[in-house]
């Protein structure tokens, strides 16, 4: 995305990258790149069982697939992610299961095989330190995965609430506080008030949401945007819980189900959604008395063919 001497923004195609024979359905920027000098990487994942390591050029600033880590899953990729330190790429797949990659030099290996997921698993997300990884699944569960010395994983908790399938898991960006979102339309926060205790329970349950998908401040209805808002330095001084409220809704945009957003680091929301556009929402600074609100930055038709499923700012936007 580019700043025009109009002052207007221009969303600009820079390449097309093909490899998978598939639906992709998910990306994931290693946190490590495209910083300090390091090329820029992110992990696809895909319908063709397999996760792609993309790599831009120095030289010519072109991205390449750089590996192709497959064999090891025997269904859908449904979400990829990165450990903080950008050594370790866990993978989620429909065949019920979670792989954790090491990157050795370029190379990856698959060091561990996550297993207990009765059926499809739909999400996985590190937590801040990457002491943690959560997934989730159609089993209507969530597990959260300790990490040990050695490349081992110990299921630490089992959590059930849902009443259907859970579409997704994230750890909040500073502290031990998940998310998970479900087909039952609720969004639940899971809390273990003693950061060394294995006692997970939810905190609170959001129904207002009508859908499911991503709920890191950002929740998706079918059609809409919520932004909530919660204490975020009471919880970090140990005072307690705070709970998330509903600060605004950004409607009348898509016109189809939105299936991905992120907010970038500028405080720009990103979307995607079944109307093949992305779109950009910037918050407004007309009108603050009732609360935040937020207006159309830029609309790009026919960003894909089809659904956009992901979208997913670089580490250093």
């Amino acid at each position: 995305m580019e700043f025009l001497d109009d002052g207007n923004y221009e969303l600009r195609e820079i390449q097309t990258l093909e490899g998978h024979t598939d639906r992709v359905w998910s990306l994931a920027w290693k946190p490590t790149a495209g910083v300090d000098g390091v090329a820029p990487v992110f992990a696809s994942c895909s319908g063709d069982k397999t996760v792609r390591i993309w790599e831009q050029s120095a030289s010519s600033r072109s991205w390449n697939c750089k590996a192709v880590l497959e064999e090891m899953h025997t269904r859908t990729v449904r979400s990829c992610a990165w450990s903080p330190s950008g050594k370790l790429l866990a993978t989620a797949s429909f065949d019920a299961t979670t792989c954790i990659w090491e990157d050795v030099g370029g190379d990856y290996e698959c060091v561990a095989t996550l297993e207990g997921h009765e059926n499809e698993v739909k999400s996985v997300s590190w937590n801040a330190s990457g002491t943690l990884l959560a997934t989730c699944g159609r089993d209507k569960s969530v597990w959260i995965w300790e990490v040990m010395p050695g490349n081992e994983f110990e299921c630490v908790s089992v959590l059930q609430g849902h009443a259907q399938d859970v579409k997704m898991v994230q750890w909040h960006p500073t502290m031990d506080v998940l998310f998970s979102c479900s087909y039952d339309n609720t969004i639940k926060v899971w809390w273990a008030e003693d950061t060394d205790s294995d006692n997970w329970h939810c905190v609170q349950t959001i129904s207002e949401s009508n859908k499911y998908y991503t709920p890191t401040f950002l929740s998706i209805d079918d059609l809409t945007i919520k932004i909530w808002g919660a204490d975020i330095t009471r919880m970090q001084s140990g005072d307690g819980y705070a709970s998330w409220r509903h600060l605004c809704t950004i409607s009348g945009y898509h016109d189809r189900t939105i299936f991905s957003v992120h907010w970038s680091r500028e405080g720009i929301i990103a979307s995607g959604a079944a109307d093949d556009s992305v779109q950009f929402f910037v918050e407004s600074k007309d009108d603050l008395i009732d609360g935040p609100s937020y207006k159309m930055l830029l609309k790009k038709e026919k960003a894909h063919d089809m659904d956009v499923n992901s979208v997913q700012w670089s580490p250093g936007v």
